[in-house]
């Protein structure tokens, strides 16, 4: 008896499956049925068997490849109601009178050409320094 070795090779896929599109199977099994195609080039040229091509022109014809139906758009329901009074507005900053004190949680910028700035507390302070800056420029 003799000692014989054996190498067995394992040949792998070294590439990950395709998943492909609903888009893609349709473009794929149209260009199947048109005249003068046939399954083997198609399925050739996409890199693809015939048995897939096959078995997605079986999906196209049962309606599996089909869109998915658009759901129709909701509306919210809507109702109208009475008109609103409007409240009386503050007096206006612009209204209260060149050098008398600021009110409360008010402050007053004097600008050295003369012009009074009168922002309230809660003003943006990125607004207010583009509104000096557009000011103090010539």
């Amino acid at each position: 008896m003799s000692a014989r070795s054996e190498v067995v090779e394992v040949v792998t896929r070294g590439e990950r499956r395709r998943a492909w599109s609903v888009e893609k199977k349709r473009l794929i099994v149209a260009e199947a049925m048109q005249p003068g195609a046939t399954p083997t080039e198609v399925a050739r040229r996409w890199g693809i068997g015939t048995g897939l091509l096959y078995t997605w022109r079986q999906q196209f014809f049962a309606g599996e490849l089909n869109e998915p139906p658009v759901a129709a758009p909701a509306f919210a329901q809507v109702s109208l109601a009475p008109p609103v009074e409007p409240e009386a507005a503050p007096p206006h900053p612009a209204a209260v009178k060149a050098g008398t004190a600021p009110a409360a949680g008010q402050m007053e910028i004097v600008l050295p050409g003369g012009a009074v700035v009168r922002v309230g507390a809660d003003v943006d302070g990125s607004a207010l320094g583009r509104v000096l800056a557009a000011l103090a420029s010539p």
